[in-house]
């Protein structure tokens, strides 16, 4: 192990141990905010930087936006796609299932947009999201404790499912498997965090389900999520919090219920923003390695985002995430508008969640380059589906043909950066 990896995994870890403390007071706080500003100085000129180099694909110049009548037929094209891909059915084993839940959690959110805009096939979209949301819950329930679980696979491919392989073979070597996998599916990850994926994504996917169709038993399962989620202490991780911050913020929105909010907040606070960088070459990026990757900065981008969509405008809180928001937007948009994008899909989801939280703030979105780190991305997206590709997954690609449909027209680069 390189010197400097070696040093920033010690220090992780003691950062580690500060989080896992709930509730959280100002002393821990402090604690927290120490550990780190050990950590960037043990990291040096590496904190910032991700562990896998950024690769960018630049936005063509020539590129326009899909128009509202392209973009209000586009969606439609995909459902055929989404009818043969779907592995989500009720009784699977999930044992047998290299799939996490956060994939029929996508194509609920983007069905749903679709559904919000009208789009060609609506009824169709509408279906899609009805029965991939039934499984969520379904795979909720046999889980048993409110959060939604991953599958407990033996041997699966890919980073979510080799990182359960390593967990599922250490509690199976001490005896201890049955106490975090039930009926199939790992419903406790011992403080890791990972389970926040999966339940953040499905959660907030279930109340936009509710939104949508006001069936009842959708709004008792996103709770159910949303409960579980207040109730974990924080993990080391930065962004799997964020994903904790992201449903919290949404259950109040839709609940009303304060409880919500001061949980999403305090999650944020402690949980999330310490780990950026508040000056340097790469300010508003997060400073550890796997962090400081584009996809991982936009999750927590959009979480803070829709976190300050329910913040009172008197929130003492509020002034610290909507800093930490600029400073995190200026730091990855403006790439977009020089080499291009490093990502797409989480990219997409947070700069259309900040358009909406921010829509009466254009200073706001002109200090954060967000009008025109979007048009560049639109453009990108639009010019690929024209080619034939698919641009974007479920959920991101719903969204944009969302905003694409109602978008008059696109910003001018001069006017976005007139003061």
């Amino acid at each position: 192990m390189k010197p400097f990896l070696r040093i920033f995994v010690v220090v992780f870890m003691s950062v580690t141990a500060v989080l896992m403390a709930a509730p959280a007071t100002d002393p821990e706080l402090d604690a927290i905010r120490q550990q780190v500003a050990e950590m960037r100085q043990k990291l040096g000129d590496k904190a910032g930087l991700p562990e896998v180099a950024d690769a960018y694909t630049p936005i063509p110049k020539d590129a326009r936006w899909l128009t509202p009548e392209e973009a209000q037929s586009a969606f439609a094209r995909s459902h055929a796609k989404l009818e043969k891909l779907r592995w989500w059915k009720i009784g699977l084993d999930p044992t047998k299932t290299e799939q996490a839940l956060r994939e029929p959690a996508a194509v609920v959110s983007g069905c749903l947009a679709a559904v919000r805009a009208k789009l060609d096939g609506a009824d169709r979209s509408l279906a899609l999201a009805r029965e991939a949301g039934d499984f969520l819950a379904w795979a909720q329930a046999e889980a048993g404790t409110g959060v939604f679980p991953f599958p407990a696979v033996r041997g699966g491919k890919g980073a979510a499912f080799v990182a359960a392989e390593r967990f599922f073979a250490r509690a199976e070597r001490e005896g201890k498997l049955a106490d975090f996998v039930r009926r199939g599916w790992a419903f406790d990850d011992t403080g890791d965090g990972g389970l926040q994926f999966d339940n953040g994504e499905a959660g907030v996917a279930m109340f936009e389900l509710y939104e949508a169709t006001r069936d009842e038993k959708y709004l008792a399962s996103a709770r159910r999520a949303a409960d579980w989620a207040e109730r974990r202490a924080l993990a080391r991780n930065w962004n799997y919090n964020a994903f904790s911050v992201h449903l919290l913020a949404k259950a109040c929105a839709v609940t009303g219920e304060h409880r919500y909010l001061v949980a999403a907040t305090r999650k944020a606070i402690v949980g999330v923003i310490p780990g950026q960088l508040t000056d340097g070459p790469r300010a508003g990026r997060w400073l550890d390695a796997h962090n400081a990757r584009p996809a991982y900065h936009y999750i927590m981008m959009a979480a803070l985002a829709e976190l300050a969509g329910v913040l009172p405008a008197d929130d003492p809180a509020r002034p610290e995430i909507v800093a930490a928001l600029l400073l995190g937007l200026r730091a990855r948009n403006q790439e977009i508008l020089g080499p291009g994008a490093a990502n797409k899909d989480k990219t997409m989801e947070a700069l259309i969640t900040v358009k909406r939280v921010f829509a009466a703030d254009a200073g706001f979105l002109r200090e954060s380059r967000t009008d025109e780190a979007l048009d560049a991305l639109g453009r990108l997206v639009s010019a690929q589906f024209r080619r034939g590709a698919e641009p974007l997954g479920p959920r991101g690609w719903g969204m944009f043909l969302e905003f694409a449909a109602q978008r008059a027209g696109p910003v001018p680069a001069e006017a976005a950066r007139q003061p």
